[in-house]
């Protein structure tokens, strides 16, 4: 055991495996800890049976096998073993937030509560040695000549930790090194109206979380599938950032809504923000112009945008929409671009009039191939036009009926991109399908048409009511 004197509280220095990234679907293989507790150093580790699929990629970075898991415990017999190693200490790790997500969302699978405080040293090196250009750990090993025992071990990872700290105090001292401590921690002074309980009663798990001021007007709403610990990161920030300084003074009271996942999360912050209207928060802010273009062919044989606005929009029913723009300028801006981009004809296109027969400004300029004067056929310029706008069109809704998708322990209702409502169960499920008030908007639909298309995809369950339309889905990637 080594030994040195220290005014800090216990640290428990943190580093885990695991089959995956993602906290809601793939399970820890080994974690490590190394604890320094009034100068003295205490190690421990365990391999975790993750009950689940190793892939081959984590297996060549880790060197963790099936084979060596198999007849190890899995988490939850571990669960008390590992609370009573990281009780009342300072959880430290690099890129805290995913061993401490996977830990917390662990913990929670049992029922049980997991709230340290956390410390990042990946934030540490950045605060302390912002000459670096980077702070990943292979970094700084290099840059401060750590020892390596095991890379990509948990507790090999966790040693190099306690060595980066090691460093950090004969670099900069202890006086330092608290100071710098406590400002990645936060503190809730910075928070004069907010009381450490209501903090500390915040749940580290996905949600929105809404700012009011004096009388409870709304300042700011934000979302995350770690409330507590984005909340406490804007106060963080307050030491150094004059925009969260400014906000932390004016909070006055939290309030937080609870979320079976990210998804749901994302939903709800654009839904409250319209109906809120917080000052801080401008873009997810409901437009009233929004507008899309749409390709019209004329008696010529051309086709030409043509600007559909709100009343007329119908995103999910209507075919041959491109873009979902916030207001006119925008969709102006974004097809003058696609002209330059692709030198198509401005004149032929609408945005710019000229005598019929005379060349457009862009073909002086030779930013058009001259369609314009017959140089390029109609049918090629239509062709043109129709490539470039391919990759903004908007997908009519590729189901007869609605959806839900699985997001946690919730289930989302969508039907024609609009978000219905949130079910706990089927009977529920299919009751909000039948609803018929679709109210389109376009931050719901950026998300649910990202997450039908990525990460939520195999989660997608159609209703009763709902069948496959003849839209082959992949047509909405």
């Amino acid at each position: 055991m080594k030994s040195t004197k220290t005014e800090f509280p216990v640290l428990a220095f943190v580093d885990i495996e695991t089959t995956g990234g993602n906290f809601e679907r793939d399970r820890i293989t080994e974690i490590g800890i190394k604890t320094l507790a009034h100068g003295q150093e205490t190690a421990w580790e365990s391999l975790v049976d993750p009950q689940a699929f190793i892939p081959q990629n984590i297996q060549r970075l880790t060197g963790i096998t099936p084979e060596m898991v198999a007849g190890q415990p899995p988490f939850d017999e571990l669960a008390l073993q590992i609370k009573r190693e990281l009780e009342g200490k300072i959880f430290v790790a690099h890129n805290a937030r995913f061993d401490y997500g996977f830990i917390k969302a662990s913990f929670k699978r049992l029922g049980m509560d997991f709230r340290p405080k956390v410390l990042c040293t990946v934030k540490l090196s950045r605060l302390l040695f912002p000459q670096q250009a980077r702070h990943n750990l292979d970094t700084i090993v290099a840059a401060h000549g750590l020892t390596v025992s095991a890379r990509h071990r948990a507790l090999g990872d966790a040693d190099l930790l306690l060595q980066f700290w090691r460093v950090c105090e004969n670099t900069f001292g202890q006086a330092r090194l608290l100071e710098a401590v406590n400002q990645l921690l936060g503190s809730v002074s910075l928070l004069p109206n907010i009381s450490q309980s209501v903090v500390d009663a915040i749940p580290d798990s996905p949600g929105c979380y809404i700012f009011y001021g004096e009388h409870h007007a709304p300042l700011y709403i934000g979302k995350s599938i770690s409330m507590r610990s984005r909340v406490m990161s804007h106060f963080q920030s307050a030491l150094t950032v004059r925009k969260e300084m400014k906000l932390s003074q004016q909070v006055h009271h939290i309030e937080w809504i609870e979320t079976g996942g990210e998804l749901s999360a994302l939903i709800l912050e654009a839904k409250l923000i319209k109906e809120r209207m917080p000052s801080a928060n401008i873009k997810l802010r409901r437009s009233k112009d929004l507008c899309a273009w749409q390709l019209s062919e004329e008696p010529s044989g051309l086709q030409r945008p043509t600007l559909i606005t709100h009343k007329h929009l119908q995103p999910g029913f209507q075919d041959n929409l491109y873009g979902l723009f916030p207001n006119k300028k925008e969709a102006l801006g974004y097809l003058a671009a696609v002209a330059k981009k692709y030198q198509l004809c401005e004149a032929l296109m609408g945005l710019e009039k000229v005598e019929e027969g005379k060349p457009c400004f862009g073909y002086q300029v030779k930013q058009c191939q001259g369609a314009c004067i017959g140089k390029v056929s109609l049918a090629v310029h239509n062709l043109k036009l129709q490539t470039s706008l391919q990759l903004y069109k908007v997908p009519i809704w590729p189901f007869e009926g609605a959806v839900a998708i699985k997001d946690g322990h919730s289930m989302l209702v969508i039907n024609k991109w609009c978000y219905l409502g949130t079910a706990n169960d089927h009977d529920e499920m299919e009751d909000i399908a039948r609803s018929e008030d679709f109210d389109f908007d376009l931050d719901i639909y950026k998300v649910v048409k990202k997450a039908m298309t990525g990460s939520h995809k195999s989660s997608v369950l159609k209703l009763a009511n709902s069948r496959r339309a003849t839209v082959p889905f992949d047509a909405i990637d």
